[in-house]
């Protein structure tokens, strides 16, 4: 008999609720990282308010994930570019002797590991409610806000719907992920009441689904008109903020469909989904053989902050997907992955790797006299024209020869200075120039057997279906 909701809730709880005395070794370790700060402001002779904000100040962190977000509220006369400089500075003094990564959403920021704690130290400017200056300035009037609407109980249903989040992969407001903010899921808990509650409403959403708990807006209606994303949770601080502007539209339906699943069968897979098992180099290239299409690897060396090297990642994903579809390249499906160290990957499947070396060229119908009077000129004796033209179904048309017929072929050409001209991103541009690999299908052996991580995404991208789903 497959188990109830209240079971697997209770089960779930037992791994992501922290005991009482974890809780104090968290907050003892918020509360040395708070004391390490101020020093390190104070020796850089620096003005700064220190707090702890995010879901360690509100008690909805995860037993197995904790994570200690530590901010730096300046004086609103502080320049900017302090934040960057002297900022980073102070957390790193802070931080001295962990494994510490730079990191950026509006501004530079600080993640650290401490204790196998992550701890992110932000800065932002101490301002009145409404006069924003930085993105970050709002975070402390969010914790503020969301203190006093919790208990126990809503503490329980907000770690439950992270971890859910988390299990079907679209927890994370960051550029990599797309997906679901800390604040956002303890807002839709404080609006809905339950983490099923939640889930019986993220089931039936669509595109321009629009939640307005703090009715800043007259109407529904109203709030709409104001943001433009997939999913709408107007901030509760900040009427002109979409909490959910960071959900992209694949997250937003990817929690629709999983949240029906669940409901239909629940089962603790959707929180702890199991570790995906990577295939064995023979198994790998018959799966590819057996799919008959054509995968494209290129692969490149080059790291930036995470968030910055994501943001460059997706906008040469799109650049790439366009010279390929304008090359008559029929892609199939595409995506990316990076170690975020010093190797990234895209991947194009395309139907083909070769196309015939002509192809049909339509032009005017014989009504648009000057538009023909165009397409003959161009076309009746270039060296490009391999049949044509003539007249078919009262339009001109025109076999020509195409420019490139091998993809491979097409995107060494094209990335050969870094593809910068055709809006490959600068920095992926500048590290495909230097260190730029074109493989297809089993050329990517090698790289699949020296990086296990890129091994089981690979294994994930092949299966094709999520990993909640049976």
């Amino acid at each position: 008999m497959p188990p109830s909701l209240e079971q697997i809730r209770t089960e779930v709880l037992k791994k992501v609720k922290p005991s009482e005395s974890e809780r104090k070794k968290v907050n003892a370790l918020a509360k040395k990282l708070m004391d390490n700060v101020e020093k390190a402001a104070k020796e850089k002779g620096v003005e700064a308010d220190v707090r702890v904000e995010g879901s360690v100040a509100k008690n909805t962190w995860l037993k197995d994930s904790p994570e200690i977000d530590v901010f730096m509220q300046f004086p609103i006369v502080t320049p900017r570019e302090v934040f960057g400089t002297v900022c980073l500075e102070i957390a790193k003094k802070a931080t001295e002797g962990y494994e510490q990564i730079e990191r950026f959403a509006e501004h530079p920021y600080l993640e650290a590991v401490m204790d196998d704690v992550y701890v992110n130290i932000v800065p932002c400017y101490k301002v009145k409610r409404g006069e924003w200056i930085s993105a970050t300035d709002r975070t402390p009037f969010h914790t503020d806000y969301v203190k006093p609407h919790l208990d126990e109980k809503l503490g329980e249903e907000i770690r439950l719907l992270k971890r859910f989040m988390k299990g079907i992969g679209v927890y994370g407001a960051e550029i990599k992920t797309g997906g679901f903010s800390g604040y956002l899921c303890e807002l839709l808990v404080i609006n809905y009441g339950t983490f099923v509650k939640v889930l019986q409403s993220a089931a039936n959403w669509k595109e321009g689904t629009t939640i307005d708990y703090a009715k800043h807006y007259k109407t529904i209606e109203s709030a709409k008109k104001n943001f433009e994303e997939p999913l709408v949770m107007v901030d509760p601080v900040d009427k002109e903020r979409n909490v959910a502007a960071a959900v992209r539209k694949e997250k937003l339906y990817e929690l629709v469909a999983a949240s029906r699943e669940f409901l239909k069968n629940p089962d603790t897979r959707f929180f702890y989904p199991p570790q995906t098992k990577a295939l064995n180099p023979k198994q790998l290239v018959n799966q590819i053989n057996t799919r008959g299409s054509t995968i494209v690897f290129i692969k490149f060396n080059g790291a930036a902050v995470p968030d910055v090297l994501w943001g460059q990642l997706y906008k040469s994903q799109k650049a790439l997907r366009n010279i390929i579809t304008k090359h008559d390249f029929n892609i199939l499906r595409d995506s990316i992955w990076s170690n975020e160290k010093n190797l990234n990957i895209l991947i194009f499947e395309l139907e083909n790797r070769f196309l015939p070396n002509m192809k049909h060229h339509t032009g005017p119908p014989l009504q648009n006299k000057k538009g023909c009077e165009n397409f003959l000129r161009k076309h009746t004796a270039a060296d490009s024209t391999v049949s044509g033209p003539r007249i078919e179904k009262g339009r001109w048309v025109v076999d020509i020869q195409r420019t490139y017929t091998n993809v491979v072929k097409l995107l060494n050409e094209k990335l050969k200075d870094g593809g910068r001209s055709d809006g490959v991103a600068e920095l992926v541009s500048n590290a495909i120039a230097e260190s730029v690999e074109v493989l297809v299908n089993d050329q990517a052996l090698k790289t699949y057997s020296g990086h296990p991580k890129f091994a089981e995404f690979l294994t994930e991208y092949l299966k094709g279906k999520p990993i909640w789903l049976q």
